[in-house]
């Protein structure tokens, strides 16, 4: 593994050492990254790379064979998904996962369910939701499974941003949509990055996601083969090779 970077101290997230099995298949080999607070970190790779697998380990919706998830100090692996988003982790899923039979505005109350008992502070989000994404707000009664890709991942934007959660998990926001959505979402992105928000991201979209991201680890097999800022591995031959379609 060739490192481009040098860490930094006292991660807000560390994932250190995990091995992660699916039966007997071993998905991941030692993974280790961390995320600093106010940083955006990408993972980056291909199709069963292990990218994902990463994220849901810190979600809890995997367990790890070994090794250690920490959040601000404190040990998660094995902690259930509710238990992770109870510490104020909020995700954005693959597929978006939204409750299609709900209207927009029911989706978006789930997100702040944890906070159910600030009602004047999520009335504020609301509103800052809706101006973010105002396709939202014109559809904010209509079901939310009738929306388009497009929109159904603003609402899923939406919904984590409503859960003012100190840790955003987001895992390819960009699969699927058009070129003017995938703008749509990143600007977006880029405002929570610009306002401090924490984001560990994975994303398919290598060159958009090392636009955003700080920092970034790319994934093969399971294993970490290179990690450094964003600009480093954006200007690395392997990465422009792989990832970023240069000849």
């Amino acid at each position: 593994m060739r490192i481009l970077a040098k860490d930094m101290n006292t991660p807000f997230l560390k994932v250190d050492d995990i091995d992660v099995h699916y039966g007997p298949v071993q998905a991941l080999f030692g993974v280790s990254l961390h995320v600093q607070a106010g940083e955006v970190v990408s993972v980056l790779g291909g199709n069963a790379s292990g990218k994902s697998t990463t994220l849901k380990s810190v979600l809890g919706l995997v367990t790890p064979s070994s090794g250690r998830i920490v959040l601000e100090g404190r040990p998660i692996q094995g902690l259930s998904a509710p238990d992770v988003i109870d510490l104020g982790v909020a995700s954005v899923p693959e597929g978006r996962r939204i409750f299609p039979e709900m209207s927009v505005y029911e989706n978006l109350l789930m997100g702040a369910y944890p906070r159910r008992r600030e009602k004047e502070q999520i009335e504020k989000d609301l509103a800052e939701v809706f101006e973010s994404f105002p396709r939202l707000a014109e559809r904010r009664k209509q079901a939310a499974g009738t929306l388009s890709g497009g929109e159904q991942q603003m609402l899923a934007l939406g919904r984590a941003w409503l859960r003012r959660g100190k840790l955003i998990c987001i895992d390819e926001p960009s699969m699927g949509l058009s070129p003017k959505f995938v703008d749509m979402v990143y600007e977006v992105l880029f405002r929570w990055k610009a306002a401090g928000q924490t984001i560990l991201l994975v994303e398919q979209n290598a060159r958009i996601a090392l636009e955003l991201a700080d920092r970034a680890y790319v994934l093969q097999h399971g294993h970490v083969i290179l990690k450094g800022s964003a600009a480093e591995l954006a200007a690395d031959p392997m990465v422009q090779k792989a990832y970023l379609g240069a000849a």
